[in-house]
């Protein structure tokens, strides 16, 4: 598989980075809002003009000498521009020049790659004059450009793809290419400020999500993909969720929708939750949304290190009273922040990923149906005549019946598959097909 070339998208904040980013792909991949430091994450997503693929990353504002959280947004921006092929140093033609974007320029005439100044917020004829004092910054002539209406991309995208290096041509895959196969993709979720990014970050190894003790610090879904010994796991860092009643404010509107969005799209999500502070009502709320998703679950209580002997059998308690709908989910206790337990997890999501390509001979199948049904029939006269799994990736079961199957007792169904053949911490699917009489 080739390796797309990277361009990176970088300025100081609220000059229309994330706005550009989506301008590009065509679609809101990115959260925009009008107010600075909305964007903290790089954002990676790919992209495409006239035939050229490439990677493009949105960073957040680069504002060095400010906050805690400020100086870890600005190494992150800091970290794309150095493994950068192209970078897109975005300004503001409506402010000018200013301070921040003198020194953003500094750093970026130190390096070897082409830098494209994008005078951004060129809305009409009218200001493209103003886009003549970024020749201050030292970088060439900037590109006028609309982020927001679009003006000028076209232009400016030619020029980037120009400047690209060349990709080496992918090979043809066949049909049993493993690299074709679909990634397996875990999402990290709970609610804001129990330790998620912190997670992230020692799972894959490096410090790519900001992390920072102030609640909501991820405001989009993150996403890496970690090579293990056991094939690749996409890992997704979501932003903090909250019940919608308590959401009133548009950013954190579409960091919720995106989290529901990565679980979704999820093959297990692994539910992060503050163990100092119990498990709360949000955390049961949430592990439903989840569970309703068809996503299975893994429970991760992290801070355990925190909690003395009563307050650990209390928490103990507390997860198979409140969760106890959640089944026979896996439940970890580790330190996100010291990594004490955090090896284990792996060895946890290899065995969901080979049970999500696990399939099972017909007659099992049917063997666990039959014993099930005899334990407990169906209402109303309802049977399964045959049973047989139809896909893998995840396993996928057909029931054939007589009548129509309440949900309460295809739960059931479901229950009896995972625990007689294992399936623990993996989606099951189940399709009815209803034989006329």
């Amino acid at each position: 598989m080739s390796q797309l070339p990277v361009v990176a998208i970088v300025g100081r904040p609220n000059v229309g980075k994330s706005t550009l980013l989506n301008r590009i792909v065509g679609h809101r991949a990115a959260i925009v809002e009008e107010k600075p430091g909305v964007t903290r994450d790089r954002k990676e997503v790919d992209a495409e003009w006239q035939g050229t693929a490439f990677r493009l990353v949105d960073t957040g504002g680069w504002m060095p000498g400010g906050t805690e959280l400020d100086e870890k947004v600005s190494r992150q921006s800091e970290r794309a521009m150095a493994e950068a092929d192209v970078v897109l140093f975005v300004a503001d033609v409506t402010t000018g020049v200013t301070e921040e974007d003198a020194r953003v320029a500094q750093l970026l005439r130190g390096g070897d790659r082409p830098v494209f100044v994008v005078a951004n917020k060129v809305d009409d004829p009218a200001r493209e004059p103003l886009m003549w004092d970024l020749l201050s910054l030292g970088l060439g002539n900037p590109y006028p450009v609309s982020s927001l209406h679009g003006l000028g991309t076209g232009d400016l995208l030619d020029a980037v793809v120009e400047s690209l290096p060349v990709a080496e041509e992918p090979e043809e895959a066949s049909e049993d290419d493993p690299d074709d196969e679909k990634v397996f993709a875990v999402a990290l979720v709970g609610r804001p400020n129990v330790g998620k990014s912190t997670l992230f970050n020692r799972l894959i190894g490096e410090d790519r999500s900001v992390v920072h003790d102030l609640a909501g610090t991820t405001r989009d879904a993150v996403d890496t993909i970690l090579e293990t010994d056991e094939g690749p796991i996409r890992f997704v860092d979501t932003a903090g969720m909250r019940r919608k009643a308590r959401i009133d404010e548009g950013t954190e509107y579409y960091s919720f929708v995106r989290a529901l969005q990565a679980v979704d799209a999820s093959d297990v999500a692994l539910l992060v939750i503050d163990s100092t502070e119990g498990i709360t009502h949000q955390d049961q709320r949430l592990a439903e949304r989840i569970d309703a998703a068809g996503c299975p679950i893994v429970v991760v209580l992290n801070k355990w290190e925190l909690l003395d002997t009563e307050d650990r059998a209390r928490v103990t308690a507390e997860v198979k009273r409140r969760l106890a709908f959640l089944g026979e989910s896996e439940v970890i206790r580790i330190s996100a922040l010291t990594g004490r337990n955090v090896h284990r997890l792996l060895p946890i999501l290899h065995d969901a990923i080979e049970t999500y390509h696990r399939r099972i001979p017909t007659r099992k199948v049917n063997d666990v149906v039959a014993e099930a049904q005899a334990a407990q029939p169906a209402p109303h006269g309802a049977r399964i005549l045959y049973a047989t799994q139809g896909a893998t990736d995840p396993p996928t079961f057909t029931l054939f019946t007589n009548k129509e199957l309440p949900t309460s007792y295809l739960r059931y169904v479901e229950r009896r598959l995972r625990e007689s053949f294992g399936l623990g911490a993996t989606p099951i699917k189940l399709r009815v097909r209803k034989r006329g009489n």
